[in-house]
């Protein structure tokens, strides 16, 4: 279960990163009142565990993947 929340904060902060590249557009810091805000910096480093802890995931043994090779 956690890798899968960990997967989904990845997935957004993906997301938000593609906005701020195509339109200069920090959703994060804008609904929480800037990039420096305690509440965007608490959340960009969520996000940021969040990858980390998907490093893992590229190599864990998952046994669904190695029976279908």
């Amino acid at each position: 279960m956690l890798d899968r929340i960990a997967l989904a904060l990845l997935i957004v902060g993906g997301v938000n990163w593609g906005l701020v590249g195509i339109f200069q557009l920090d959703i994060i810091a804008w609904l929480f009142g800037g990039s420096a805000a305690v509440i965007s910096r608490v959340l960009y480093i969520i996000v940021a565990i969040a990858a980390v802890w998907c490093i893992s995931l590229l190599f864990k043994h998952n046994s669904l993947i190695e029976s279908e090779v």
